[in-house]
C-alpha cells in the first residue's frame, strides 16, 4: 500500500485520561503514538473518556475516566462502558482504514465483527483466556510489548506475534549526569512491584530509598499499612506518594539508581526507560521483560537472585550515567514505536 495518509481510530482502555496525570502507562504511550500519527499527515480519531486531552478527533464514550467516577461512586461495573465503547467503534467503524485497540483481549471478538481491520496491542501477560480468545479468533491480529511477553502464547497457539517495544519522548526528561546520593523505586505500592523489597535492597546497600506511587484498591491498600508504612522514617526511608511528570523527573535525575524489584513477569515496565532517560541506571530482578530493556554494565544491571541485587547497586552507582541516557534513547525513542506501529498499519491493509 501506499504512504497515503490513513484514517485511523486508537480506543483507549477508559480507566485513566489521556495524558494521566500521575499513574498511567498505556496512556502515555498513546499520547505520543497519537501525537506522532497526527504529525505525520494522518486521521487519528481517539475513542476514549471526555475528559481526554488529544491532539486527534475525541469521540467520548464516556463523560470521565473509570477511575474518577469510582471515586466518585458513579460506577460499579467497567463491562457497562467498555461494551458500550466497543458498540461505538463497530458503529463507526467504516470510517476508518484501521483500528488499533488497547483493551484487554477480552474484547477481540467484537474485532473480528468490525467492518475495518484491527490490531490489539497486548499490554498485559496473556493468561489461559487470553490464549483461548487469541485461538478462536485467529483473524484478528494482535501484538506484543516484549519478546518474552509472548514467547509462551506463540509457542501454544504456533503463531506469531510482531513485537513493539514501548517508546519514551526524551526530550520530557532533564537529566542529570551526577550520581545521586539516594536510589529510587517509583511504581504502584503492590506485592508484584515489590516495594518491601526495594526497601530491604536499600537498607541491605547502605543508601536511602525514596518511594513513589501509591496503593491502587484496597489489598494494595493493606499491603501498604502492613509492610510498608511501618518503615516510613522519613530519613532512611522516604514515601512521597504518586507524582506527576515534574515530580517524577526530579525523583529519578537526581537518583543514583533505579531499583526494579519485580516478583511478577512484567510484560514491559515503562518506568525502566523513564529512568535512563534522566541517566539514572537500573537495578533490576530478571524477570519478564527485565533482560530485554536493561543492558547489563551499560544502562544499569539486572540479576535472577533478587537477594543479591543490593550487591548491585554500587556498581550501578558508578555507570557512566551520559552512556545510560544514549543507549536508551538510540533503542526506545518513541518515534521509532510509532515507526513500527505504522508499518504494522500498512502491512494489515495490504
Amino acid at each position: 500500500m501506499k504512504a497515503e495518509r490513513l484514517r485511523i481510530a486508537q480506543v483507549a482502555p477508559l480507566w485513566t485520561r489521556i495524558p494521566p496525570s500521575t499513574y498511567g502507562g498505556i496512556e502515555l504511550l498513546m499520547k505520543l503514538l497519537i501525537d506522532e500519527l497526527v504529525a505525520r499527515g494522518h486521521d487519528v480519531t481517539l475513542f476514549s473518556s471526555g475528559d481526554c486531552l488529544t491532539s486527534a478527533k475525541l469521540h467520548a464514550t464516556v463523560e470521565t475516566n473509570l477511575i474518577d467516577r469510582i471515586t466518585a461512586q458513579e460506577m460499579y461495573m467497567s463491562e457497562y462502558y467498555l461494551n458500550s465503547t466497543m458498540a461505538e467503534v463497530l458503529r463507526e467503524a467504516r470510517h476508518f482504514d484501521i483500528i488499533h485497540y488497547h483493551l484487554s483481549s477480552a474484547w477481540i471478538p467484537f474485532a473480528a465483527a468490525a467492518q475495518a481491520p484491527g490490531l490489539f496491542t497486548m499490554h498485559t501477560s496473556p493468561h489461559l483466556d487470553d490464549e483461548w480468545v487469541m485461538r478462536r479468533w485467529p483473524e484478528v491480529p494482535v501484538a506484543g510489548i516484549s519478546h518474552c511477553q509472548m514467547h509462551a502464547a506463540s509457542l501454544k497457539l504456533g503463531r506469531h506475534f510482531p513485537i513493539v517495544h514501548n517508546g519514551c519522548d526524551f526530550d520530557a526528561y532533564d537529566p542529570c549526569y551526577e550520581s545521586g546520593r539516594y536510589v529510587a523505586y517509583l511504581g504502584r505500592i503492590s506485592p508484584e512491584k515489590n516495594p518491601l523489597g526495594a526497601i530491604k535492597i536499600a537498607q541491605a546497600a547502605g543508601v536511602p530509598i525514596v518511594l513513589a506511587g501509591q496503593p491502587q484498591n484496597q489489598k494494595e491498600a493493606n499491603y501498604f499499612a502492613d509492610h510498608i508504612e511501618p518503615l516510613i522514617d522519613g530519613e532512611s526511608v522516604q514515601w512521597i506518594g504518586a507524582v506527576n511528570h515534574p515530580q517524577k523527573n526530579q525523583l529519578l535525575r537526581h537518583a543514583g539508581a533505579l531499583i526494579f524489584p519485580i516478583q511478577w513477569e512484567e510484560p514491559f515496565g515503562l518506568v525502566m526507560i523513564e529512568a535512563m532517560a534522566c541517566g539514572c541506571p537500573v537495578v533490576a530482578h530478571r524477570r519478564g521483560s527485565v533482560e530485554e530493556v536493561v543492558e547489563n554494565g551499560i544502562t544499569g544491571y539486572h540479576t535472577g537472585v533478587i537477594d543479591a541485587m543490593a550487591e548491585l547497586v554500587p556498581q550501578a552507582l558508578t555507570l557512566e550515567r551520559r552512556r545510560v541516557r544514549e543507549n536508551a534513547v538510540e533503542r526506545f525513542g518513541y518515534v521509532k514505536m510509532v515507526d513500527a506501529y505504522e508499518a504494522l498499519y500498512r502491512s494489515l491493509l495490504q
